[in-house]
């Protein structure tokens, strides 16, 4: 079963800080002012690098399911 494979959890759990750090940047983006001009380009630089763990992740979990299941 998926919830009882470690590295599906963790692939689950890096793209749900890939969502969280873009939710904080689009809210930032809305508001605007001094938080957007602080920490704007920030947030995008950790959510570029959480984005591509967590698309390793997956792609990991995505290899060594489908040699399980052959």
């Amino acid at each position: 079963m998926l919830l009882h494979d470690p590295l599906f959890l963790v692939a689950a759990g890096a793209a749900l800080v890939v969502l969280v750090i873009l939710m904080i940047g689009i809210g930032g983006f809305a508001k605007g002012g001094e938080f957007n001009r602080k920490h704007a380009n920030r947030l995008m630089r950790y959510r570029i690098i959480a984005q591509a763990v967590a698309v390793l992740l997956i792609l990991a979990f995505a290899y060594f399911h489908g040699k399980r299941g052959a």
